[in-house]
């Protein structure tokens, strides 16, 4: 898709030189509801928690962790996410082991985690394969998929690719987007499962309706190649900028690009100002997170192409909406 097309919609601009734009940190779960001390005292622990205050969460969870399972699982997210001190994975997973033995579902999920990459004890599948179903089973929709991406793998259990994806489907048809863009990937990829676009376009679709901002890049780039379907120009510049709008960076150029290759304007044989706009606006948004020589001269040329045509007045104005974008979404954080 990239620039195989960009040039038409912007040679007609040279021509007509027309004058007239991860991973958040996992959620804690909240305690329940009680009159007891430990639930007053967990509750300010998790308020510490929320504000930040890592110095003073990290030792109020520790005192509570002799007979709280949520405050067992909180101590492994710090030591999983390094809040406040250096990750220590074998130490997260010590303290979620504890967890999932107590039933936190979160907790289950981590810990089959640890057992399939084998961190502070031996590689497991059977192990892994047990508590990602038991987190799947109490509300953990996408540890199914964990569980089936095992057997798809074949690694550390007997490889079943069927299975797999039947568990990958299971969780994505419990409305789990990460599930479905995993699933999406599977059949898009073709390596570890038979390739299969249709069904790919598919599960981005679902996902990217449910503001999966991935999926709604892929579902963007298969939708302008025709990929799994037919090609929809109007409907892949839609999830682009929609993902490119949210700070999805990969989105920046080709929605630039789709702009450039917009339908002209049929009296003026050039892009409409609006299209025009979008182009530059877009493409100077990749040009703050180009990441390698050959997307900095892709941007270059269509930056080269844009400014030789569109009114000079308009460019401090677009600048400004630009910046205020990069503002709200710095590039280091937008991927």
């Amino acid at each position: 898709m990239m620039l195989r097309a960009v040039g038409f919609a912007l040679a007609l601009l040279w021509a007509a030189q027309v004058q007239a734009q991860t991973p958040q940190a996992p959620q804690v779960p909240q305690a329940p509801q009680g009159s007891q001390g430990r639930d007053k005292a967990l509750a300010h622990a998790q308020q510490a928690l929320a504000a930040g205050d890592y110095g003073k969460a990290y030792p109020a969870f520790q005192r509570l962790a002799a007979d709280s399972p949520l405050a067992q699982f909180t101590l492994g997210l710090f030591e999983h996410e390094g809040w406040g001190r250096p990750a220590n994975p074998t130490a997260a997973c010590a303290w979620f082991d504890k967890a999932a033995r107590k039933n936190i579902p979160a907790a289950q999920q981590y810990l089959g985690d640890c057992f399939a990459r084998g961190i502070g004890r031996a590689v497991d599948g059977q192990a892994a394969l047990q508590w990602y179903r038991a987190a799947g089973t109490a509300g953990i929709p996408y540890a199914l998929c964990s569980a089936g991406e095992l057997y798809i793998a074949g690694t550390i259990v007997p490889r079943d690719v069927p299975q797999g994806l039947a568990l990958c489907t299971a969780a994505a048809q419990a409305e789990s987007p990460p599930a479905m863009l995993r699933l999406a990937d599977l059949y898009r990829e073709g390596t570890q499962a038979p390739q299969n676009l249709k069904l790919a376009r598919y599960w981005y679709d679902q996902a990217a309706q449910r503001h999966n901002h991935e999926a709604q890049y892929r579902l963007g780039v298969m939708l302008g190649e025709g990929a799994g379907g037919d090609a929809d120009l109007a409907q892949a510049r839609f999830w682009l900028e929609h993902a490119a709008m949210e700070g999805y960076a990969p989105a920046y150029l080709p929605t630039a690009i789709l702009y450039a290759n917009a339908p002209v304007d049929p009296q003026t044989g050039a892009l409409r100002p609006h299209d025009l706009a979008k182009v530059y606006m877009w493409n100077r948004a990749a040009k703050a997170g180009a990441a390698t020589t050959q997307q900095l001269a892709d941007i270059a040329r269509i930056d080269a192409m844009v400014l030789a045509v569109m009114p000079a007045q308009w460019q401090s104005e677009l600048d400004r909406r630009v910046a205020d974008h990069l503002a709200k979404f710095p590039p280091a954080q937008s991927h």
